[in-house]
């Protein structure tokens, strides 16, 4: 009895990461052992930089928060204390958006921050 080997799931095994591999630069396109291994690298990239984008937005909406507070004579780690003493809710993508493209409504949050600090 011949050997039986599943040529339909090989092949369609194949066209899908030479599918996933499309744009490659070189062999990493269109040769099955080289493709497969960049688009298993590439996945394994995708996951760990999902959670790094996450700290990297962090980074920069601190950033974002410290230059804005700065503007009004504070830190960004008084105004972060300060705010958490007031009570004042505000995540730092919503102070961060604030700081950048509404500064009269950051330096009202500001002022209010200050009011029993002074």
């Amino acid at each position: 009895m011949p050997r039986s080997v599943n040529a339909v799931a090989s092949r369609a095994r194949r066209k899908r990461i030479l599918k996933e591999a499309k744009g490659y630069f070189g062999r990493r396109k269109n040769v099955w052992t080289v493709a497969k291994n960049a688009v298993e690298k590439a996945l394994c990239y995708s996951y760990r930089d999902r959670r790094a984008k996450k700290r990297s937005f962090r980074a920069l909406w601190i950033q974002r928060i410290n230059a804005g507070a700065r503007l009004h004579g504070m830190s960004y780690s008084q105004l972060i204390g300060k705010l958490a003493k007031e009570e004042i809710l505000l995540n730092r993508k919503v102070l961060a958006d604030l700081a950048m493209n509404h500064p009269s409504a950051f330096e009202a949050i500001v002022k209010k921050s200050k009011i029993k600090f002074l």
